[in-house]
């Protein structure tokens, strides 16, 4: 499986968040507490967004993230309000760049924790229902990337949430009629640079880890000494697979089948279910 985090608030250096804390997404990529996989090598990525530009910049490798001199430069001079980092376990297909998230497409930013259990006996018939005019724009061979351009196909640009569960009911779906009992297992964060969504649902009812960060005001007055939290927004948050250090108090986990919206103003905190692309619930 794989490690990522969103981040979404006041500009900050990506190495602050991406290198500095004491169980950085860095250190998660030898060292995973809580993933399927102690060590996350097999690729990483990370897309920000700026002010001046319409599209997010992305930067992927094949290589490991612990070791990566042009991610550790970017980091101490990329500054950024709005960005997605990922680390990559492959469950199967190749350590190719093109497999390595986030995926872009447009103004949206897509990475992706799980997998399609027997995706290669599914693929070509969800392959099949993405958009015609969206499918030359596959790049890789995961099923993640699948799973972006369904929820492209079904109306991400209007509405996230609804385009993500009708994307979860058409794989589950489809792999219940190929006598797979448990399709789906997933957390996924996508952004447009303005807001952040994040998913945490498993087919089986027992999905991956998912954290987000406790309000800024609130870890002030538990942690009055933590001096980097002077300097962020009381809008600034973090959803991470696993938590980025032990301040008591500092993360909460995402509750079992639900989403998330970081976005200016009240986020929120809603139940996900997936739904087939007619409007029905999966069989």
């Amino acid at each position: 499986m794989c490690r990522w985090i969103a981040y979404s608030g006041t500009p900050v250096f990506l190495d602050q968040v991406l290198f500095r804390p004491q169980h950085s997404l860095i250190d998660q990529s030898l060292h995973s507490r809580m993933g399927v996989e102690t060590t996350n090598g097999d690729g990483f990525g990370v897309g920000w967004y700026t002010p001046d530009t319409t599209t997010p910049a992305v930067l992927r490798d094949i290589g490991p993230a612990w070791n990566n001199r042009n991610l550790q430069e970017i980091a101490l001079h990329v500054r950024s309000g709005v960005f997605l980092a990922h680390i990559r376990a492959t469950t199967g297909t190749a350590v190719q760049q093109s497999n390595c998230h986030p995926f872009r497409k447009g103004r949206w930013l897509w990475m992706h924790n799980g997998m399609i259990n027997e995706f290669p006996r599914l693929r070509r018939e969800l392959a099949l229902a993405v958009d015609p005019d969206l499918y030359a724009d596959i790049e890789g061979s995961t099923d993640s990337e699948i799973m972006f351009y369904l929820a492209l196909t079904f109306g991400l640009d209007d509405d996230p949430p609804g385009a993500v569960a009708r994307m979860a009911g058409l794989v589950e779906s489809t792999g219940r009629a190929h006598g797979v009992p448990h399709p789906l297992q997933m957390t996924v964060a996508l952004s447009d640079g303005e807001r952040v969504w994040a998913f945490r649902y498993s087919s089986e009812g027992r999905s991956r880890s998912l954290f987000f960060s406790t309000k800024v005001d609130a870890l002030r007055a538990l942690h009055p000494d933590a001096t980097f939290l002077q300097d962020v927004s009381e809008e600034t948050r973090l959803i991470v697979s696993e938590p980025l250090g032990d301040l008591p108090g500092a993360w909460n986990a995402v509750p079992e089948s639900s989403y998330g919206v970081v976005q200016p103003g009240q986020d929120v905190l809603l139940p996900f279910r997936p739904v087939l692309p007619g409007g029905s619930r999966p069989a």
